[in-house]
């Protein structure tokens, strides 16, 4: 993950990124770590992205400014920070004169909020025709909810999933992180990515619609079609699997473990394997289908087995006979995992605006073999970048030429 000699493969885009939170910033961050420019216009106002403030934790600075708090570094490497007011005259001037370079704008401003700036898709796109402008909102440029605001956790609710998580008996749970917004994220880079082919097979940019709630329906999947294929709700069923029996989350003599048997001839092994070959033999257990109808009966007699074992015996036995099993991390142990290690999981970035002189970030997972992905910049503090923008605006020109 560290800074790669190699080009990376959007090396010389330009990224205009006026987004603020995770949605929009979990995008330009991946468009950024994939090599392209991102410039990101904060509001001087505010202090900032809304996110700057989100903390503690912060990274500690010699000034004992408040603006780099882990919630905004988690979405904002690989880019320039510059101080602009866009309800301003020259706030104004200063990011259309950086769209008129750049291959590609993103925003998550209500829709029409763009409008009495001049940054409007419409307004750019026309003024730029190759421009590949994407515009994420809680529900959509569309619809009779397009003016209201979105949030990670409102996408949640609308959107269906917090009905299907938690445990049976509780209330409806989010998930842990903000996985609408991140996911929205990666249905923008996707899109952006697309657009750019198709600019660069025709010479035509386009607008990109996102919507938060449209993308969490989206990601439903099993569940959106058990719906769809039976007219039937789904129900929270805590760690529980809809369509497989047994997949959940057991409890062991000495803590949990995962088990998550797919097939038949998994099952069977599973069963050989912990001594229960009267489950095996049971034909209400003999095909998947069967589990799932006599959910009610299997489930306990397995719980029943597994609690009196412990669990590194449980899982060194299922792994043996490759029953697919695993151990439960706190976030701690799985960013210490050899196997994080192996892959990059965490990398350390230098930043000279910090105590430490560095920061630990979460790497990006894209393991491309000829242009690989590269953290070549911290994340910004506020308005670092303002005064050389000229600077960095020259350098990419030359860079693209």
């Amino acid at each position: 993950m560290a800074h790669s000699e190699m080009p990376g493969a959007l090396d010389g885009l330009l990224v205009l990124d006026l987004s603020r939170i995770l949605a929009g910033p979990t995008a330009t961050q991946m468009l950024g770590d994939l090599g392209a420019t991102v410039i990101k216009i904060e509001n001087p106002k505010t202090g900032g992205d809304d996110t700057r403030s989100w903390g503690p934790p912060y990274a500690p600075t010699p000034d004992g400014r408040s603006d780099l708090s882990a919630y905004y570094m988690a979405a904002n490497r690989n880019k320039y920070s510059v101080a602009a007011d866009l309800s301003k005259a020259d706030g104004q001037e200063l990011a259309k004169a950086i769209a008129a370079q750049a291959d590609v704008v993103i925003e998550n401003y209500k829709p029409g909020g763009l409008e009495k700036f001049g940054l409007d898709h419409a307004t750019l796109c026309a003024a730029h025709p190759r421009l590949v402008y994407c515009s994420i909102s809680g529900f959509g440029q569309t619809g009779p909810n397009r003016n209201i605001a979105g949030y990670d956790l409102m996408a949640q609710g609308y959107g269906g999933i917090m009905s299907l998580t938690g445990d049976p008996d509780g209330p409806p749970m989010k998930v842990g992180v903000g996985i609408a917004d991140v996911m929205c994220g990666m249905y923008a880079t996707i899109g952006i990515l697309a657009a750019l082919r198709h600019r660069d097979a025709s010479g035509e940019g386009q607008h990109i619609d996102l919507a938060l709630v449209d993308s969490q329906m989206a990601w439903l999947i099993n569940e959106g079609t058990n719906y769809l294929a039976s007219g039937t709700e789904p129900k929270r069923r805590g760690n529980a699997h809809p369509n497989i029996v047994p997949y959940d989350v057991f409890g062991c003599a000495d803590g949990h473990i995962i088990l998550a048997v797919g097939n038949d001839a998994q099952f069977q092994r599973f069963c050989k394997a912990v001594d229960r070959t009267d489950l095996a033999d049971d034909p209400r257990f003999a095909t998947n289908p069967g589990r799932i109808a006599h959910r009610d009966t299997l489930t306990p007699q397995i719980a029943e087995t597994l609690v009196a074992m412990k669990t590194d015996a449980v899982l060194k036995l299922l792994q043996k006979v490759q029953v697919p099993c695993g151990p439960i991390h706190t976030v701690g142990q799985a960013l210490n995992t050899d196997q994080a290690e192996a892959r990059g999981a965490v990398i350390s970035v230098d930043h000279p605006e910090t105590t430490s002189g560095k920061v630990n970030l979460l790497g990006n997972p894209l393991k491309l073999s000829r242009t690989p992905v590269s953290v070549r910049r911290a994340p910004p503090r506020f308005g670092q970048d303002t005064e050389a923008l000229s600077a960095i605006l020259a350098q990419h020109t030359s860079r693209k030429s």
